[in-house]
């Protein structure tokens, strides 16, 4: 079973991921991995050295090509899964962003985006990114 739990604060070296909540023009913004047949939120690793905003900054543009956006932090979120990293508890922030431009083509992993008011039927991880999305939600952003 997935745990997700939400925290005010957590020492920055826990911090692994950045996941980023996004919109445009108040719609949802989702992205399509390659190798992958469903949707997701925008996010990913943080690299040796990068401080955790510019994770967010990066993997936003990397995943739906924006030039242009508004990001602001939501919360830090864990995970704990008896299949991923051992079992143990691992940590991220959790960001929501406005995107206003986007550059035309997509340069990575990513096969395509999606902008829409509706929330997809097949997540890429689905026992962690709704409750995510209703955790921004309880908060106000989305």
């Amino acid at each position: 079973m997935t745990d997700v739990r939400f925290y005010e604060s957590a020492e920055d070296s826990l911090l692994e991921f950045a996941v980023i909540l996004s919109k445009s023009q108040g719609q949802f913004v989702f992205c399509k991995h390659r190798e992958r047949d469903t949707w997701e939120v925008p996010g990913g690793h943080r690299e040796p050295g990068e401080l955790i905003l510019d994770t967010a900054k990066r993997e936003l543009y990397e995943e739906t090509g924006a030039l242009e956006f508004d990001i602001k932090p939501i919360c830090i979120y864990s995970v704990t899964s008896p299949d991923r990293f051992g079992g143990r508890e691992s940590f991220g922030m959790l960001y929501y962003a406005e995107i206003k431009r986007f550059e035309t083509a997509l340069h990575n992993e990513i096969e395509k985006i999606k902008i829409t008011s509706e929330l997809p039927k097949r997540w890429t991880y689905p026992a962690i990114q709704p409750i995510l999305m209703e955790e921004a939600k309880k908060r106000g952003y989305i």
